[in-house]
């Protein structure tokens, strides 16, 4: 199945969901101190699962639109410190990001913290589009405030851009704040040298919770979705720099390609 194919079945299948607005998700829960849960679901499988909510959640609407374009640059180290944090499991590790929304050109600098319970703690502050390809003397403060209220830590010398990631976002959204479903299709990860474009018939869903497993979750495991350890980052690294070890992805770095 093609790209264009994916999007143009989840256009459908988005279409049968009530719709919310973006003002009402932002007077909802911002959950921005989260469970997530990773699943990497065939096409067939994500229109099953939209069927099984729709009695329970939305889909975001911005003027006609349900589906958006993202960009997001993630910065590291020349020796990628940050993505070896990640895959050493080290307890203060985090990956700091800028995130392009193209279609409204708005722009924000991202920083994801790991807490003491495994939840995802982010940080998050409005960013020029222009800089988002570097570390403006702003973002550099920012970061380091954060990490040294967060872990007692400075940020590493040397932080650059690392790679670009691109997709299209959908998002479902439980109209109690609880939960969020984002639903991504079409990526490509790419660096100084070379570009991957991942599997054009799977939709990568993570669902967003303040706590506990959602009613999302439950469809998910009735049908025989099973969480998967991934990060964005992490399987653009290893798929970019096939040399780099990479354990803790093997498995779900098989479903991307």
């Amino acid at each position: 199945m093609s790209t264009a194919r994916t999007t143009a079945a989840m256009a459908g299948v988005l279409e049968a969901l009530p719709t919310i607005t973006l003002p009402e998700v932002l007077a909802e829960a911002a959950l921005q101190v989260r469970v997530d849960r990773k699943y990497l679901l065939p096409l067939e499988t994500f229109v099953e699962l939209a069927a099984r909510l729709q009695g329970t959640f939305a889909a975001l609407r911005i003027d006609d639109q349900t589906a958006f374009r993202y960009e997001s640059v993630y910065f590291d180290t020349a020796e990628h410190e940050l993505y070896r944090q990640h895959l050493q499991r080290r307890r203060r590790r985090y990956k700091l990001r800028t995130r392009a929304y193209l279609d409204s050109g708005e722009c924000s600098l991202e920083l994801k913290l790991k807490g003491g319970r495994s939840e995802t703690i982010k940080s998050r502050v409005g960013y020029p589009l222009a800089d988002r390809g570097r570390l403006n003397p702003d973002a550099w403060n920012f970061v380091a405030e954060r990490l040294h209220a967060e872990y007692g830590v400075r940020p590493e010398p040397g932080l650059a851009p690392a790679l670009k990631t691109t997709y299209r976002r959908s998002t479902l959204v439980d109209p109690t704040g609880h939960a969020r479903l984002t639903c991504d299709v079409d990526l490509r990860f790419t660096d100084a040298r070379h570009s991957v474009q991942a599997r054009p018939d799977v939709v990568l869903v993570e669902s967003k919770t303040a706590g506990r497993a959602g009613v999302a979750d439950q469809v998910l495991r009735e049908l025989g979705a099973r969480t998967i350890q991934v990060s964005k980052y992490c399987v653009a690294v290893a798929l970019l720099n096939p040399r780099l070890r990479a354990n803790p992805w093997h498995r779900t770095l098989q479903l991307f390609r």
